[in-house]
């Protein structure tokens, strides 16, 4: 609907509204007129006009042209400012006060005498004492002090020592035994009598009775006999008339062995022949048998690191020293 608009005649006047920038031209234009100059505003932004379309973006007033040259007349930026943007104004930048200006020159001060600091040292460190001592002359000339050397004089007689350091030595558990029983006599003579030797000659024993270190898996560390060694297939025979008690052909322990019972000097005494060779005695249990009698042959069954006979001695059922045993009661 148009507006009516009075003149001085009186006369009513239609027309055309205006819109919200010419009104707020206008009004910028009335008060220049009037000499009173506007509030420089920042870029006003009007609300969208309705539309009939939604789907349309909202049209934003620009600054209108006798704003902006008022807001331009009114600030005047400086060389160190910059623009700020869409706001059309200007932001000042920071200026560089002392303080920065202090900390940059300590850094370089301090940088200058990490250097200097680092080059004394190393003139410190390479050249010699002696260079820094000098003396000046009468005449004024300085020279420089050669200090005597120091020097270590050595007698022509003198002898270089020999570092003395402690000797040990170290002994098994084996030579331990060897030195507690090894060092036994095991020598004897053949005999004739009653009671004999198990072998009519004599021959090397190499292991005796008592505790010793395990020579092979299941040898016993207590060895309850002695061991003869005339060599492999050489015959054995009986020490005394007797009862073959006990005979067994085995592959472990005693081997091929046989036990004959026998009467001496009223005591009940067994002897044992282990190690023969595999049905080399032709021994039955129950067989009597006489002094000096075939036994078997030396030999390496059961548990036995060589060939030699294993022979033991029990009275009354309780083994004893067979050497000691022999030596005591084997006689002509």
């Amino acid at each position: 609907m148009a507006d009516v608009e009075t003149g001085d005649a009186g006369q009513a006047e239609a027309r055309v509204p205006l819109t919200r920038r010419e009104t707020r031209e206008r009004e910028a234009a009335e008060l220049l007129a009037q000499g009173t100059p506007p509030v420089p505003p920042v870029a006003r932004i009007s609300a969208p006009e309705p539309i009939e379309n939604e789907s349309q973006p909202p049209v934003v007033a620009p600054v209108s042209y006798p704003l902006r040259a008022q807001i331009a007349a009114n600030r005047t930026p400086s060389k160190a400012a910059r623009p700020l943007g869409t706001s059309g104004g200007f932001a000042p930048v920071a200026k560089r006060g002392p303080r920065r200006f202090r900390e940059r020159a300590a850094g370089k001060l301090l940088s200058a005498a990490a250097m200097l600091f680092a080059g004394v040292l190393i003139i410190g460190m390479s050249v010699p004492a002696n260079a820094f001592m000098t003396s000046t002359t009468s005449a004024g000339t300085a020279v420089v002090q050669k200090l005597p050397t120091q020097s270590v004089a050595v007698a022509a007689t003198a002898a270089e020592l020999t570092p003395t350091r402690d000797t040990f030595n170290v002994t098994s558990y084996a030579e331990q035994l060897k030195l507690k029983y090894g060092n036994r006599s095991y020598s004897f003579a053949a005999t004739t009598g009653a009671v004999r030797w198990p072998f009519p000659y004599a021959v090397t024993i190499t292991d005796g009775w008592g505790a010793r270190v395990s020579p092979c898996l299941g040898c016993s560390t207590f060895h309850k006999g002695v061991d003869f060694t005339p060599g492999a297939g050489a015959p054995i025979y009986a020490i005394a008339d007797g009862v073959v008690s006990y005979t067994q052909v085995s592959d472990s322990g005693l081997g091929n062995n046989v036990v004959i019972d026998h009467l001496i000097n009223g005591q009940r005494v067994q002897s044992v022949y282990a190690h023969m060779q595999m049905n080399s005695s032709p021994l039955k249990t129950g067989t009597p048998i006489k002094v000096g009698d075939f036994v078997g042959l030396v030999g390496q069954t059961g548990s036995a690191t060589g060939p030699h006979l294993h022979f033991e001695i029990h009275l009354d059922g309780v083994a004893v020293d067979p050497f000691a045993w022999l030596t005591a009661n084997a006689v002509n």
